[in-house]
């Protein structure tokens, strides 16, 4: 059921849409080098061929995980050979292209310098982190998305009713709710999607009349459990943590519960997760509820000597109390700010009265001289200047317990304010 033309491909609108810019590249045989990024089933190889078809060029397929050195330059040649003798344009198809290494990607470069090969790579893996640089800067980047329901439903219609190359000629019949599950079960992979939809239609008995009818009851029975799209070190992992800190950070806990369980069901470490969580509650609710970082620190601590399947409870505890904390980032903005006055050469001297005065001799370089101890005075403060410049880093929210803080240290900064004056 691989679809032959642009007409037939499913899904990516962005891109393939009429007058989307790949789709204009492509039927106005205008492109050089492309990069093809997305996740499993999505038609990343299928688009390649399409390509191919719709330029009229001879099409190579080299694989990122078998493929050598060798291998790439034997092509390269064919493909010189054909453009001499034949003005047949080649296009080197590289599936899983973040596999091959440095070498083997370099390789490629001189070949797309000269125009004897056009590339097209494919990749799981974000290409401006696993692809070399002189490569993605000579290809043109598109990233694919999983395709949506209503497009794997359309799929299956399609191999449902196509007698030649689909199941048509099965008789077979799938029930909306069935479809639906089908089509939901696949998670945006069109593979997985005909593939169970061919289990459906092979392990489902003929009724009376002949047909084959794929009730919800049979779908279910036919694809046992949704598989969740998650790698441990690639794109899944490093979104869906991203997902996660985010929802936190925008007071949703229900997204972030629902992140977590995507990221305890695929088996993340849970100390990865307990790790961000610590961040989070320093990071985005801070000075407005400190106890964010107590409760963090717990479950940090708890997760260790407990582990799964209790350990989501604990997670959650953590998770909701950050998400539903009041937040102030003010304490990270501050000693990022901190950081980097010292690092554009704001570096300070100690004034001489907070400077150690308890060895020997420290007295005849002045060192304490003149330091007020807050505890003798009323309120345990006095104004007096720690800091050379009156430079302020911390500058307090009103939410929640920080209200307090900020009126407490506008007072202070008042008080200072009126003895340097």
């Amino acid at each position: 059921m691989r679809p032959r033309t642009l007409d037939e491909y499913a899904g990516q609108q962005h891109i393939l849409a009429e007058g989307k810019l790949l789709r204009r590249a492509v039927q106005a045989d205008r492109f050089s080098s492309l990069i093809l990024y997305g996740p499993p089933g999505v038609g990343k190889t299928t688009l390649a061929h399409i390509i191919s078809q719709e330029t009229k060029s001879r099409f190579v397929t080299l694989s990122g995980v078998e493929s050598s050195v060798a291998d790439i330059r034997k092509e390269a040649e064919n493909a010189g050979h054909h453009l001499r003798l034949y003005n047949k344009t080649t296009i080197l198809f590289v599936d899983e292209i973040h596999r091959f290494n440095k070498a083997q990607q370099d390789v490629l470069l001189p070949h797309l310098e000269r125009g004897t090969l056009r590339f097209i790579g494919a990749t799981t893996h974000n290409p401006f982190f696993y692809v070399n640089s002189p490569l993605v800067s000579r290809s043109q980047v598109f990233t694919l998305e999983p395709l949506g329901i209503d497009d794997l439903e359309a799929l299956m219609d399609r191999a449902l009713s196509d007698a030649e190359r689909g199941l048509g000629g099965m008789n077979a019949r799938l029930e909306p709710d069935a479809r639906r599950h089908l089509a939901t079960i696949a998670d945006g992979d069109a593979r997985r999607c005909l593939n169970a939809l061919e289990l459906a239609v092979l392990t489902t008995p003929k009724s009376g009349a002949g047909e084959i009818v794929i009730t919800l009851a049979a779908a279910e029975e036919s694809v046992q459990q949704k598989t969740v799209v998650y790698d441990g070190d690639g794109d899944a992992h490093y979104d869906t943590a991203s997902a996660f800190i985010k929802s936190m950070r925008a007071s949703d806990p229900d997204a972030a519960i629902y992140w977590l369980a995507k990221m305890l069901h695929a088996g993340e470490d849970i100390r990865f997760i307990a790790r961000r969580i610590v961040i989070a509650a320093s990071e985005d609710v801070g000075m407005a509820d400190s106890n964010a970082l107590r409760v963090a620190v717990a479950a940090q601590q708890a997760v260790e000597s407990i582990g799964m399947p209790e350990a989501r409870i604990i997670l959650a505890h953590a998770v909701i109390y950050n998400a539903t904390a009041p937040k102030s980032n003010r304490a990270y903005v501050a000693i990022d700010a901190a950081l980097e006055d010292i690092r554009q050469g704001r570096t300070l001297p100690v004034p001489k009265h907070l400077r150690d005065a308890h060895y020997k001799g420290a007295k005849q370089f002045g060192h304490g001289e003149g330091y007020l101890y807050p505890h003798d005075f009323e309120g345990g403060f006095v104004p007096q200047r720690c800091l050379e410049g009156g430079r302020q880093y911390y500058d307090p929210t009103s939410n929640g317990l920080e209200a307090r803080i900020k009126e407490r240290l506008d007072h202070w900064r008042a008080q200072w304010d009126a003895e340097k004056r």
